[in-house]
């Protein structure tokens, strides 16, 4: 302590530097929209979403959370406790339950879709590796054919591609590889792909793209035969490509679709995918890989070695940051491998294993837009959602076909974030800022800001004014939102509520604690953005 001066005052001379530093901070965060520069360009569909098989056809999908009271089953263990125990997908009661197939027809999930396209939709998953496409028109049998765990019947296919078309959603897919679709020497044979493609091209269908298999990283948890190693991926591959390239030479080759490195989700027998890649050699025409910074409590039951986080990490810089780590993880094998081709991030959300218990909370929404300002930035083309409706991290409830907050954020994306990215500067702790040209507004930018502390407001300045949409909560795990201070809810005639913005005058803006604000320059006048 200084002689001479008392503790109390040191305090108050303290907190006097304190709130002036703070304030020399607000003022120092200013945005120039009209020079910020193109960093990076990103796909017309850059926001898209899945809608798994198992939803498709009906199966065994990620069981949700107890409700307070109830109590479920207890997790089956894996019956040793060595690195190659592997989980049998839809085979735990306490992990997973019976679903009926989704309904693409129905009116309000057709609306709420629409409003995200254009966009891809994704139909893949696990359930996908070992399905049987029963090109019939025939009532689906009873169980499906030996090898295979599902079916999928030309009504259901026909569903999908007929949604597409309703929401302006291209279709991205994947094959089956288990051992239904194998020789007597275990080689993967074509003939379940071509009636699955050739039935696809018969009533319109197309299908833009495709990965091999889903998650060849895990192959032994989707369904490949024991032993499948990165000699037996590169043999089937290699059967593959000739064949696709032949079949449907407009269909873009995506792979290899990984998941597990970067951040660990959890231990058991994982194909490095720099072996996958050094065995098959360049062949793609776009470079994906799948995300997730931690697996859910679901997966956590499995024992020791799962990654998982908590509601309170959130909003922590480790935890957004881990989208980055992992990105440069596998641009780094694309760079080594598959040099210059357009990276897709295929599959992602909060946490795997169907979401964790906060993923339908605005809590998420700063994730979720976060990773999207995030690999715009690092050149990411198309970033995938899982999923559409489905399961806790679905973007909408799949029960009641409620918007949830992930579901808005997207729509204010989708409506205000154009294809072109540019630098907005660099993070500041606790306020993240991303600027994208402004949609269908030449010469226009749109600035997001996130600010992820809980506590402390922070303020930027405008240069001009500008239309602000504020997303935010009383509480940050309430299950709707408010834009500028409304609630936004579906219209009864399943149609979005107007999403007003609210004029703001050039000068501070100040951000409330865990708030979310896109704020739209339409006369910017920036050249990078005609």
């Amino acid at each position: 302590m200084t002689a001479g001066r008392s503790a109390p005052a040191c305090m108050a001379v303290a907190l006097i530097v304190f709130a002036v530093s703070m304030e020399a901070r607000a003022a120092s965060i200013s945005l120039v929209p009209s020079t910020m520069p193109r960093i990076a360009t990103v796909d017309e569909r850059y926001q898209s979403y899945n809608v798994e098989m198992a939803e498709v056809i009906g199966g065994k999908f990620w069981k949700p959370y107890d409700k307070p009271g109830e109590a479920s089953p207890e997790p089956r263990r894996p019956a040793t406790t060595s690195s190659d125990a592997v989980p049998k997908i839809g085979q735990d009661p306490a992990m997973f339950t019976a679903r009926p197939p989704v309904d693409l027809a129905n009116a309000r999930l057709r609306a709420l879709a629409a409003a995200l396209g254009p966009a891809y939709v994704r139909v893949s998953g696990t359930w996908a590796n070992s399905v049987y496409f029963q090109d019939s028109d025939e009532l689906a049998p009873p169980a499906p054919a030996k090898g295979f765990q599902g079916v999928l019947t030309r009504p259901e296919w026909a569903g999908v591609v007929d949604f597409s078309h309703a929401v302006d959603a291209e279709i991205v897919t994947s094959f089956a590889i288990s051992e239904g679709v194998r020789d007597s020497a275990g080689i993967w044979t074509p003939d379940q792909a071509r009636r699955f493609l050739a039935y696809t091209q018969s009533i319109g269908g197309d299908i833009a793209a495709a990965e091999f298999f889903n998650e060849p990283s895990f192959a032994a948890m989707g369904g490949a035969p024991p032993g499948y190693d990165a000699a037996a991926y590169a043999r089937d591959f290699h059967v593959f490509l000739p064949f696709a390239k032949k079949i449907a030479p407009d269909m873009l080759i995506v792979g290899p679709g990984s998941v597990g490195e970067g951040v660990t989700l959890m231990p058991g027998p994982l194909l490095k995918t720099a072996d996958l890649l050094a065995a098959t050699e360049p062949v793609l025409d776009v470079f994906s890989y799948h995300f997730y910074g931690a697996a859910s409590e679901r997966c956590a039951s499995l024992g020791a070695g799962i990654a998982v986080t908590t509601a309170v990490a959130a909003l922590s810089e480790e935890w957004l940051s881990r989208t980055d780590q992992t990105n440069s993880f596998y641009q780094g094998l694309r760079d080594q491998f598959e040099p210059g081709k357009p990276v897709w991030v295929t599959e992602t959300a909060d946490a795997a294993c169907g979401g964790n218990r906060w993923a339908p909370t605005f809590l998420d929404s700063f994730r979720y837009l976060d990773q999207l300002g995030r690999l715009a930035k690092r050149g990411v083309a198309v970033v995938f959602h899982n999923t559409l409706a489905s399961s806790e991290y679905g973007l909408i409830d799949q029960n009641s076909l409620t918007p949830r907050p992930n579901y808005w954020a997207a729509v204010l994306w989708r409506r205000l974030m154009g294809t072109t990215v540019l630098e907005a500067g660099a993070y500041q702790p606790g306020l993240h800022i991303y600027a994208h040209c402004l949609r269908d507004h030449p010469g226009g930018v749109t600035v997001l800001a996130i600010n992820t502390s809980r506590t402390q407001a922070e303020t930027i300045e405008l240069p001009m004014p500008a239309q602000r949409y504020t997303l935010a909560v009383e509480k940050l795990e309430d299950t709707h939102v408010q834009l500028n201070g409304h609630e936004l809810r579906m219209a009864s005639n399943d149609q979005l509520p107007p999403l007003r913005s609210e004029p703001t005058p050039s000068g501070h803006v100040k951000l409330a604690p865990a708030s979310i604000t896109f704020l739209a320059f339409p006369n910017a006048g920036n050249g990078s953005c005609h």
